[in-house]
């Protein structure tokens, strides 16, 4: 049973805060990098070359986006059970989900392998987008293909890092793949032949470099529960039902969300090249907001899944009231710099006049 004791004084609560605070800080810090990355293949693109680069960058980050939602719970979910395993101690759980986690993830990369061509072909047969933004869009996607596995398996060990209420290794783990697709990216895009395709093979190396400082991380901090890995007995169907039962709702999260973000582009796509450009750049301001916050929401993961784990009722209601308040004023505020400092923001992603007077 929970602890139903009500009485939570105002020093938990500072201690709380802190938690929150130190929780989300290091999240916050990688989380916005990748919508950076984004941003900053978007300002090479728009200054390398035209709207149908731009555009083909935006359709074929929504293939992978397709592709990728779905497995969203490979973090989530395997976040939100690590904690709870964290607040019961019960380290043999915790290691049976981290083996989980990376045995779903690389089935989901070998069936994205298999279903890549007629997967490709399908959607650019729905959305609505001109034949140059969709030759530019399958280029970019069949190089950045090849990453599915480390993606997938880097989502794991992020969701699991946060679970063990350790955010600090997976913000860098998360840096380390962002900063090295920045800088990578660049060196192609503007000093290789690969040119604006450099931008899909510095992503490509980016995933690889994280996938190895994550492992680098779990053996190094954590080889108490590397003994205790065991992958027969942890992927048997009785022990994997849990993980699978507790991700359907997020699954079908990630389908709503999907059809919002597919819909969004897919319309705009249908306005021509010049209007899938400008909603390209909008799209990447809301997700710079959308991953900032999402700090909080990996903080919230990590407290709330120790304390149903520990069975703390009254702690894990004050922990969503906080969480709650927290990510309302970092909404009022984001959304007051938005207003402000909004156009100067798109002129730094391109130098088409054109699509920064339409932005406006």
């Amino acid at each position: 049973m929970f602890n139903n004791t009500k009485n939570i004084n105002s020093t938990y609560i500072k201690r709380l805060n802190k938690e929150i605070v130190y929780l989300a800080i290091p999240s916050i810090l990688a989380n916005i990098t990748v919508p950076l990355v984004g941003l900053v293949d978007t300002a090479i693109v728009g200054h390398l070359s035209d709207a149908v680069a731009i555009g083909g960058i935006a359709i074929g980050t929504m293939l992978f986006d397709l592709l990728y939602w779905n497995f969203a719970f490979l973090r989530e979910g395997t976040g939100g059970l690590t904690a709870q395993a964290f607040g019961r101690n019960d380290k043999q759980a915790q290691a049976d989900l981290l083996t989980q986690g990376i045995t779903i993830a690389c089935i989901g990369a070998l069936l994205i392998w298999t279903i890549q061509w007629i997967y490709v072909k399908a959607v650019l047969l729905v959305v609505p987008c001109s034949r140059d933004v969709a030759d530019f869009a399958q280029k970019y996607f069949f190089i950045r293909i090849w990453a599915a596995p480390a993606t997938l398996c880097g989502m794991t060990f992020r969701g699991w890092l946060i679970g063990m209420q350790n955010t600090v290794a997976a913000m860098v783990c998360d840096l380390s793949v962002n900063i090295t697709n920045i800088i990578i990216s660049y060196l192609l895009a503007y000093h290789t032949s690969a040119g604006v395709l450099g931008v899909a093979w510095g992503t490509l190396i980016a995933q690889y470099v994280g996938l190895i400082t994550a492992v680098g991380i779990i053996i190094i901090k954590y080889k108490s529960l590397i003994k205790l890995i065991r992958i027969r007995t942890a992927c048997r169907w009785q022990h994997m039902r849990q993980i699978f039962s507790f991700n359907g709702n997020l699954l079908l999260r990630s389908i709503c969300m999907l059809i919002i973000y597919v819909g969004f582009t897919s319309i705009a796509a249908s306005y021509g090249n010049e209007q899938l450009a400008i909603s390209t750049i909008m799209m990447k301001m809301f997700l710079l907001f959308s991953y900032f916050i999402d700090g909080f929401a990996y903080a919230g993961e990590a407290i709330t899944g120790k304390c149903i784990g520990a069975k703390k009722q009254a702690e894990l209601n004050t922990s969503i009231r906080l969480l709650f308040i927290w990510t309302l004023a970092i909404g009022l505020l984001i959304t007051i710099i938005y207003g402000i400092a909004g156009t100067g923001v798109i002129s730094m992603l391109t130098s088409d006049q054109k699509i920064i007077t339409d932005s406006r």
